[in-house]
């Protein structure tokens, strides 16, 4: 079953996100309180814990948010999904796909200097909040 495991946070940009117990999600903004919340296409970032997992090995003190990431998923293979695709988190909210990777700030990030990679290009996934409601760990992600 896909699930979220982490939703993250945080009040600028540029800055690493932080770990929330829940989030508010509006429709066509972004998470509230969050810094890339708006009127544009990447209102929300989605990472694969199971792809955190692999830069521990190198980082193992890296923390969620770490990659500015809002919400980190676990059981679902984000690679496999394409722009358009629709994601059910909980009871209410639904995203919709908008971009697939972005490249790092100022020809690198923290990580891509410490590790010599960055998995966001390649794997991070951008939505659009459809519709609204709140998120937290553990709340199921549908398809």
């Amino acid at each position: 079953m896909a699930y979220v495991e982490a939703v993250c946070t945080s009040e600028k940009k540029g800055i690493v996100k932080r770990e929330q117990a829940r989030v508010t999600l509006k429709r066509e903004w972004g998470l509230e309180s969050d810094a890339h919340a708006g009127e544009w296409h990447r209102q929300v970032s989605l990472l694969a814990g199971e792809s955190i997992d692999n830069v521990k090995k190198v980082l193992p003190t890296l923390k969620n948010g770490a990659f500015a990431e809002n919400i980190i998923t676990r059981g679902i293979d984000l690679t496999a999904l394409k722009v358009g695709d629709r994601l059910r988190i909980g009871e209410q909210v639904i995203l919709e796909i908008t971009q697939i990777g972005k490249e790092c700030h100022n020809a690198g990030c923290a990580i891509k200097k410490a590790t010599g990679d960055c998995i966001m290009p390649r794997e991070g996934l951008f939505a659009r909040v459809i519709e609204g409601g709140e998120a937290k760990a553990g709340d199921p992600i549908l398809t």
